[in-house]
């Protein structure tokens, strides 16, 4: 499997975010991360399931049902 690895300011890019987000995402290792040289890099699976790990479903509640009054 070939994952494309995205630099910060991609990532950034990709979540709608500031550079700082993505940077301390790093620092806190809650994402997965690849160190080349000085360089850091984040491989697009990483991005993914930090996503769809995060992401919240909305509640099925039942519809309320309102009676008129007599």
């Amino acid at each position: 499997m070939k994952d494309r690895y995205l630099s910060v300011d991609q990532v950034a890019e990709l979540l709608g975010t500031t550079t700082r987000f993505p940077r301390r995402l790093i620092e806190e290792r809650r994402i997965r991360y690849v160190k080349v040289g000085r360089h850091v890099r984040i491989p697009e699976s990483a991005v993914e399931d930090f996503i769809s790990s995060r992401t919240v479903e909305p509640l099925r509640r039942p519809r309320p049902s309102y009676r008129r009054a007599a």
